[in-house]
C-alpha cells in the first residue's frame, strides 16, 4: 500500500498536480486512495528520502521547493552523466539496443506530432533511462537513478515550453543520427547540450513562477 501511495504522489509532483509548497493532508489522501493513514505516512517518509516531500511537526508534509539555482546545479551534473552515457553507448551500441531506441523514438515523435504531452513524456523518459542502462557503467546508472528522483519533475516542466519541446525533439533526432553513425563525440556533444538546455529552460520557468508569486501573492 505504501508503494501505491508513493507512485500516486510522485506522479502528482512530477506532472505539477502538486506544486512546491503544497501541503499533503493525510486525511484527504487517505479518503482519496481508500487506504488507512499508516501506508500514507510510510509513503510520505519514502518521498522525504527522495527529496520530493518535507515533513515537519508544525506543517506536516508538503512538496519541497525547487529553485532555479538547484535546477542548474542538478542538470549540470545530469548533463555530464548522460553525455558520458551517450558517448559510451555510441562506442558499442548493439543492433538490438539501437532497434529499441528506434522504436521508442518513433513512438515519441508520434505523440509529439499530436501534442500528447503525458504519453510523450513517458516514452521520452524511457529513452533517457535506456541510454543510461545500456551504456555499460552500473555506477553511472546508480548515481543517475538517485538524481532523477528529484530531476524528473523538472524535465516535465521544461517541455511545457513549446519552443523547448520542439528543440528537445530536434536534439533527440540528432542523437539518433549519432548513434546510427556510431559517433561517440557527436553523441556526447548533443546529449550534454540537451540536458543543459533542459536545466536552463527549467531555471527560467522557476524564476518566472517565483516572480509571478511575488507580484500576485495568494490570499489566505
Amino acid at each position: 500500500m505504501a508503494l501505491a501511495v508513493v507512485q500516486h504522489l510522485r506522479h502528482a509532483v512530477v506532472t505539477g498536480k502538486l506544486k512546491p509548497g503544497d501541503r499533503i493532508v493525510e486525511r484527504q489522501l487517505s479518503a482519496e486512495l481508500n487506504v488507512s493513514r499508516t501506508p500514507i505516512r510510510e509513503g510520505l517518509k519514502l518521498l522525504e528520502l527522495d527529496g520530493l516531500v518535507s515533513i515537519s511537526r508544525n506543517r506536516g508534509a508538503e512538496v519541497t521547493a525547487f529553485t532555479s539555482e538547484e535546477a542548474l546545479r542538478l542538470f549540470d551534473v545530469i548533463s555530464a552523466l548522460e553525455g558520458l552515457a551517450a558517448r559510451r553507448l555510441a562506442e558499442s551500441v548493439s543492433a538490438e539496443t539501437l532497434e529499441q531506441l528506434e522504436s521508442l523514438h518513433s513512438q515519441m515523435a508520434f505523440h509529439y506530432n499530436r501534442s500528447q504531452i503525458d504519453p510523450y513524456f513517458g516514452i521520452n523518459s524511457k529513452i533517457h533511462d535506456l541510454i543510461v542502462a545500456a551504456c555499460g557503467n552500473p555506477e553511472l546508472a546508480e548515481t543517475h537513478s538517485r538524481l532523477m528522483l528529484r530531476a524528473r519533475r523538472g524535465r516535465y516542466m521544461a517541455i511545457m515550453s513549446p519552443d523547448r519541446w520542439r528543440q528537445s525533439v530536434e536534439e533527440h533526432d540528432a542523437l539518433m543520427a549519432a548513434l546510427r553513425a556510431r559517433d561517440p563525440d557527436a553523441a556526447a556533444l548533443v546529449w550534454t547540450a540537451h540536458l543543459r538546455n533542459t536545466g536552463e529552460t527549467l531555471a527560467r520557468a522557476l524564476d518566472d513562477d517565483a516572480s509571478h508569486a511575488a507580484r500576485f501573492p495568494s490570499t489566505p
